[in-house]
């Protein structure tokens, strides 16, 4: 590696330099954050990068897709760059201190846009397990999706349901999740059950608003074309023509499980995530996300995908920090299945 300060000018002539980066640079002051390893120096509408080779010819891939953002919706944000920086799908060159991505041509990602998000935020799978979740969801009317934190397994679920329901192949979509978390009981919690449950769904509500515009999310509750409830409302009920995402599955019990998975009705997909690494259940009850995948594997038109450390997209330092509690934690009920 050739860690010789080196420096490369772009121009930006072609583009209104303003209003690329944004009132006072602010856009610039935020990709500067983020690549700490460069030096960048701007006068009017050229940008200078001083540092290595190899982060200079990263930089350049991903100020490329910045250019091309920008000049297909005319406005660059700050959401927007993250998602240029947490793609490999744009052409640039890996950077270097980025661990555990997928390099051969098998994993070569298809550019498909599953939601077109808010504020031009375009939406796809960013890894190839991430790929083959989406194919297994179109592909199958049940999907299980099971790894560790920040894999985007709620992230692409909710996304192919707002797909789903935009092209209506589905009348609506039905989110669920446990109330099961550290221990904690809904009863002590204070406000009314929206107000109790709201701390629960909330990553659900987040992945939601990132897609649907907020005037339109409203009106989807209101009329219940999108319904967020705790699993212990789904018994008895039967789902017809919808989309059916079960988050957190891991701390769901064995029976609660087979209530959820015995809902399904015509017409509808049924996804459920979790991460079995993450069980908040009392230690002598078996999470029923362990035993579904167990007693189901080999049912035709359910499949089960596994994501791993390599499908992280939320900051780098949460790859490192799976591997860490991984080696300290190498036998873990979680990690001996998966490896099954």
């Amino acid at each position: 590696m050739n860690d010789v300060p080196n420096e490369k000018i772009f121009s930006l002539e072609e583009i209104d330099y303003a209003k690329f980066w944004g009132t006072n640079d602010r856009l610039l002051g935020f990709v500067r954050l983020l690549f700490p390893k460069l030096k960048l120096v701007a006068r009017g509408d050229m940008l200078k990068a001083i540092g290595s080779d190899e982060d200079i010819e990263w930089f350049e891939g991903k100020l490329q897709a910045m250019r091309t953002y920008y000049n297909k919706f005319g406005r660059l944000t700050e959401n927007a760059i993250m998602g240029i920086m947490e793609s490999d799908s744009d052409g640039s060159v890996r950077h270097p201190h980025v661990e555990n991505m997928p390099a051969s041509p098998e994993a070569e990602l298809s550019d498909e846009v599953l939601v077109h998000g808010r504020n031009g935020l375009l939406i796809k799978a960013r890894t190839p397990n991430q790929q083959r979740l989406v194919k297994a969801i179109h592909d199958n009317d049940m999907v299980f999706a099971v790894g560790p934190a920040g894999t985007g397994k709620t992230y692409t679920a909710v996304a192919m349901a707002v797909r789903a329901l935009k092209n209506k192949e589905v009348r609506r979509i039905v989110l669920t999740r446990p109330a099961v978390e550290a221990g904690e009981n809904l009863g002590f919690l204070p406000g009314d059950l929206r107000d109790k449950l709201d701390p629960y769904l909330q990553p659900l509500y987040d992945a939601l608003r990132d897609m649907i515009p907020q005037q339109k999310l409203l009106s989807y509750w209101e009329d219940n074309t999108i319904e967020i409830a705790p699993l212990a409302f789904m018994r008895g009920r039967t789902l017809d023509n919808a989309f059916v995402i079960l988050d957190e599955a891991q701390n769901a019990t064995s029976a609660q499980i087979k209530m959820f998975l015995t809902r399904m009705g015509r017409n509808a997909k049924f996804v459920i995530t979790g991460d079995l690494s993450q069980v908040d259940l009392p230690r002598h009850q078996q999470s029923g996300l362990l035993q579904a995948t167990q007693l189901l594997k080999d049912v035709k038109g359910i499949e089960i995908i596994e994501l791993n450390n390599s499908d992280v997209i939320r900051h780098r330092l949460v790859t490192q920090i799976i591997q860490a509690y991984e080696k300290v934690l190498p036998t873990t009920e979680s990690q001996a299945t998966l490896q099954d």
